[in-house]
């Protein structure tokens, strides 16, 4: 089956950089889960949202070239797998079309009421296209 692939763009402000004048690590990985979680809120419908929360066991980030200041960045994310309790999600970040970083990340479904994990049911699977 086709992910589905979400999508959205950011301007690099000064906020943003490190003291070399790129985009600091630790701004990617804010981008990343803000990504994730539009796409999710895009997707799934308030009695899925409500019954289900998404905790992170793992990052996977590349670098591959640095954004600047005032560049546009492209968000690129999807999930690509789920099963039991977890999915994977994988992510691009693009600059003119050319990706300069590259991740994933082993997100945990859980219940947000006991906050124990959760089996990932064919509903959720269907919101991403993996059922």
């Amino acid at each position: 089956m086709q992910e589905t692939v979400f999508t959205q763009t950011r301007i690099i402000s000064e906020a943003d950089l490190d003291d070399m004048q790129h985009v600091n690590n630790v701004v990617y990985l804010r981008f990343l889960q803000e990504v994730a979680i539009s796409h999710w809120d895009s997707l799934a419908p308030r009695e899925i949202r409500d019954t289900v929360k998404w905790v992170v066991r793992k990052h996977e980030i590349e670098y591959f070239y640095p954004a600047r200041l005032h560049d546009c960045v492209e968000l690129v994310t999807w999930v690509s797998s789920a099963g039991g309790v977890s999915s994977e999600r994988c992510y691009e970040i693009r600059l003119n079309g050319k990706v300069i970083v590259r991740a994933r990340t082993l997100w945990i479904a859980v219940d947000p009421v006991t906050q124990k994990p959760l089996r990932i049911s064919d509903a959720v699977k269907q919101l991403f296209q993996l059922a």
